[in-house]
């Protein structure tokens, strides 16, 4: 079995698949853009080249990402993944706000479009590409809980739907013979890909706050702990958070006073493992209480009380 680094580090090949889609796209898409003259068609090429510059920084940050713990960063680097999503989520409403400005300035001077077959097949092809890396990216981002990649994933998905409006509104233009309806098109397709770009700002921005696990993930962990109770084991202090692919949880076990050391530590070393099958990337921190000492209960939250040095609550 791979080692988390190791597997970490082999996430580096799917950026590099986006990197190559994206030089292709653009390409391509500057082809179709060269035969139509369509606004449409330019704003799709321009979305791909902010495609380029959210791969390249996936890239970076998932190389950071897999570097092992330091003296300097005692838990790792996977906070990194958030820097890359959130640029990337940034760079997906720049495209919208230039594919706007675009269509408006179309709107207000309409061109007609030629070669609208050509073009139309080449496009439909970039966008085919981008949709097959698209879905590769997510379903390696789930496996690998790789926020970098879930949101490389949704941008490319973000442009096939651009490409999709804006094959939709070409074809509306050779059918109808009315060239106001490609920028017009192009830019509903701005103001749809916003959302897009919003969440993944928004969940970067989560990440970066140390935001809880899941209601779903904290249901499990306590699913783990529940048959423990019923044994007379307490628990309390329950915090969790994540950080790129890791995920953090700490919480204080209350045993009896009279337990020994060795047996005191062989439950700990058992509830932790349970908990790492549920979630294999999970970090545990638990720290041992007597259920009979008063003082055990003064940091059932969030923070402990502050207590002087040798007295007792």
């Amino acid at each position: 079995m791979k080692s988390k680094i190791t597997q970490q580090s082999s996430l580096t090949r799917f950026a590099w698949l986006s990197i190559a889609a994206a030089l292709l796209t653009i390409t391509l898409k500057t082809v179709a853009y060269f035969l139509t003259n369509s606004v449409g068609l330019l704003s799709d090429a321009m979305e791909s080249c902010i495609n380029l510059a959210g791969a390249l920084m996936a890239l970076a940050m998932l190389i950071i990402a897999a570097r092992p713990a330091d003296d300097d960063h005692n838990y790792g680097h996977s906070k990194a993944e958030y820097f890359s999503s959130g640029v990337e989520g940034i760079l997906i409403l720049i495209a919208a706000i230039f594919i706007g400005i675009a269509s408006v300035q179309r709107f207000l001077d309409p061109k007609p479009i030629e070669q609208i077959g050509i073009g139309l097949i080449v496009s439909v092809i970039a966008s085919l590409i981008n949709l097959a890396v698209s879905l590769v990216l997510f379903k390696a981002g789930k496996k690998y809980n790789s926020i970098t990649l879930e949101a490389d994933a949704k941008h490319l998905m973000t442009d096939v739907w651009t490409s999709a409006g804006v094959v939709v509104g070409v074809g509306a233009v050779a059918l109808t013979g009315w060239d106001r309806l490609d920028p017009i098109v192009a830019f509903v397709v701005a103001c749809n890909i916003v959302w897009s770009g919003f969440s993944i700002v928004k969940k970067s921005v989560a990440g970066l706050m140390d935001k809880a696990l899941s209601a779903e993930e904290q249901d499990s962990l306590l699913k783990v702990l529940e048959p423990y109770k019923k044994n007379g084991i307490e628990f309390h202090a329950l915090l969790t958070r994540e950080a790129g692919a890791k995920k953090f949880v700490s919480f204080h076990v209350l045993v009896p006073g009279n337990w020994s050391v060795q047996k005191g530590h062989q439950l700990l070393e058992q509830i932790e493992g349970e908990l790492r099958n549920i979630l294999p990337t999970v970090i545990v921190t638990t720290h041992l209480e007597p259920l009979e000492d008063p003082i055990s209960y003064s940091d059932i939250n969030l923070e402990r009380d502050s207590i002087e040095p040798g007295i007792n609550k």
